[in-house]
């Protein structure tokens, strides 16, 4: 009589995955496609390298026009499955973006009746701010899950610029410059993925994130591309950047306060034992006239500051453009967002930067402000000689990524985001729930189905009954 009965009781079977982990891990799946999809948006194609030699992978101008334009609205359809309610998290970074566009927008109406091509360019600045709304369900993550996507991104890229140089190396250092030539990536681009991400990591490491090891690896094969670049404005911003993160850790870690020992000490030493070699190398083989006036850039700027304008253009600008006068790069954030936004867009771009350097500056200790001054750091230092913080480019990605840092922490106890559960905040109850049932001895337990369908009814109702006054619908 009991053997038959052990032989038909039903046997225990291991507890199966939460349905919050599993929801979890797609929303982040998601999430990541969708950076990746902007991060590809923000890379400008031409056929050829910046040498105008072909490609190792021969792309058709039009095919590699519609990759990067398409990524944009394929982004935000991704995003779309994972934010369906359209929630979005009010601040103040983003509020100040999208005032630069409402100026753009007045730009593009008012002047000579609004251009085709400006008015696109608009349209798509819109969109991809629009995208960016969208992710601020998800910002302030213990786990920084938008900082992991955008080193993803940059390390891919620089993964692809490492392959085209073992494939074709004479044509990735055309002219003693590392640049890409799978996709046309300039040197300067490459400069500036090798250097925010050595400069992330390194934070991260300082902040004990990171092991040691890892970041000795990084720091070689990062630093190495950076130095083939020979581009001394992204080495000057990371070392900024740097400084900077760690003097807001100086007093509460350790492990900094050794780093800046060894650093003086070695730098230092090199600057005693190399400073013949580190002459020439900042040189760059240029002469002391193109030294002086920045490669050329000082003549451009002094087009651009005089030229002739109205009230309406030194107001609202001349509208979104490639960054460009007369066919020549204007090389500086401020002077490109003057040319194009006018002294509104200006002042707004200006208070966008000083927003994040002020809300890290007074915020506590923490390996997030420690990130989020060295990225905001590094881009104004290289804002002076490069641009890239008015226009859809990875820099505003970074500068994006700053402002989500310093959002504090969120500590409910489960919640919503955009439809889904954030699992981070629900496993708890989910496996309370599953004890619950096998403490009781609930058939349910051995029914992975009907478990997974009761603690989804009761997680529902927890959410319900949560407030959302962080959150607004767009």
């Amino acid at each position: 009589m009991s053997v038959s009965v052990a032989a038909f009781r039903p046997r225990p079977r291991a507890p199966v995955l939460g349905i919050a982990d599993t929801m979890d891990r797609s929303v982040r799946w998601r999430i990541g496609v969708a950076w990746l999809l902007l991060f590809l948006n923000t890379l400008t194609f031409y056929p050829g390298t910046w040498t105008g030699q072909r490609l190792v992978l021969p792309i058709p101008h039009r095919v590699g026009e519609l990759i990067t334009q398409g990524a944009l609205p394929a982004a935000l359809l991704v995003l779309l499955t994972v934010n369906r309610r359209l929630l979005v998290r009010p601040n103040v970074f983003l509020c100040l973006l999208s005032l630069l566009i409402t100026g753009a927008l007045i730009s593009a109406l008012g002047h000579q009746g609004g251009q085709l091509g400006t008015m696109y360019r608009t349209l798509r600045f819109g969109g991809f701010v629009v995208t960016l709304w969208l992710l601020t369900p998800w910002w302030g993550r213990r786990d920084m899950l938008l900082l992991k996507c955008q080193m993803i991104a940059m390390s891919t890229a620089l993964g692809g610029v490492i392959l085209g140089l073992m494939l074709a190396p004479s044509r990735a250092l055309a002219q003693g410059r590392l640049a890409g030539t799978i996709w046309p990536t300039p040197p300067t681009q490459v400069a500036d993925f090798a250097a925010a991400t050595l400069g992330l990591v390194v934070a991260l490491w300082l902040g004990g994130i990171v092991r040691g090891r890892l970041t000795l690896l990084c720091a070689a094969l990062l630093g190495t591309v950076l130095l083939m670049t020979h581009s001394r404005t992204e080495l000057i911003a990371m070392v900024a950047g740097i400084i900077v993160a760690g003097v807001s850790l100086f007093t509460s870690k350790a492990r900094v306060r050794r780093f800046f020992a060894a650093l003086s000490i070695a730098g230092a030493g090199a600057v005693v034992l190399f400073s013949g070699l580190l002459a020439s190398w900042l040189a760059r083989g240029q002469e002391g006239k193109q030294l002086t006036n920045l490669t050329g850039r000082t003549t451009v700027w002094s087009e651009v500051i005089h030229q002739q304008r109205d009230a309406f253009q030194v107001i609202f600008g001349f509208g979104l453009s490639n960054e460009s006068f007369n066919g020549l790069p204007i090389d500086s954030t401020w002077l490109a967002t003057y040319f194009d936004f006018g002294l509104l867009g200006l002042l707004v771009c200006a208070s966008m930067v000083l927003f994040v350097l002020t809300s890290g500056c007074f915020q506590s200790h923490s390996p997030q402000r420690a990130l989020a001054l060295f990225i905001v750091t590094y881009l104004l230092v290289r804002s002076v000689t490069e641009t890239g913080l008015s226009l859809a480019t990875a820099n505003l990605l970074d500068l994006t990524i700053a402002a989500s840092l310093l959002v504090p922490i969120r500590h409910q106890a489960t919640s919503y985001q955009g439809g889904h559960l954030d699992a981070a905040k629900t496993t708890t109850p989910y496996r309370q729930l599953a004890d619950r049932a096998r403490r009781g001895g609930s058939a349910a337990y051995h029914d992975g189905g009907a478990l997974r369908r009761s603690c989804h009814r009761a997680l529902g109702r927890l959410a319900r009954a949560q407030p959302r006054d962080h959150q607004l619908h767009l």
